[in-house]
């Protein structure tokens, strides 16, 4: 009986295996060197959420039991946020406001991201990201045409392939100005 408690549980495994494919996804050097996302602490968060909000509507396409591996990703997701800030020092107590901050922050990317992924609409895309991901006013060109991309690539597959392979993004690289030409 007691060794029921040690066991682990496949459906927890798998969420934990995806989030960290898009956690690994999202620092990927050329998002930073090539793209320009800053490499800082709040860098680090925007791309991230870029990665969780793509993985996150290719999810919701999905038929059944697609739902649920997408409301397990968000919690892994915030999970892995409360970590991140008592590692970094964050009082018990200053905790849940931080993370309230957070979830808004998160949620305020998808709500800017998701209609322009929709219409594909590249420039709006660019203004939201440029605005969010690279803290300024000039548009994030590149990196619009990379979530893009990963927004296409991840919407043609199945649940199956997501939970065995991961997310496949495409590489960052490919997306600079000289890459694009």
């Amino acid at each position: 009986m007691i060794f029921s408690l040690f066991r682990k549980d496949p459906r927890r495994t798998a969420i934990a295996t995806l989030y960290a494919r898009i956690a690994n996804a999202s620092r990927h050097p050329g998002l930073y060197a090539a793209l320009g996302i800053p490499d800082t602490l709040e860098g680090r968060f925007e791309s991230l959420s870029l990665h969780m909000i793509i993985a996150l509507r290719a999810l919701r396409q999905l038929p059944p039991p697609a739902d649920d591996v997408a409301k397990d990703l968000t919690d892994a997701f915030f999970r892995d946020m409360d970590a991140s800030l008592r590692e970094m020092g964050v009082g018990d107590t200053v905790v849940p406001k931080r993370m309230k901050k957070v979830a808004a922050a998160f949620y305020g990317r998808a709500q800017a991201y998701d209609p322009a992924l929709n219409a594909g609409d590249e420039s709006a895309l660019a203004e939201a990201l440029g605005r969010n991901a690279l803290g300024g006013d000039a548009p994030a060109a590149s990196l619009a045409r990379y979530a893009l991309a990963a927004d296409k690539g991840l919407k043609a597959v199945t649940l199956d392939v997501l939970l065995e392979s991961g997310p496949a993004f495409p590489v960052p690289e490919a997306f600079t100005e000289e890459g694009s030409r």
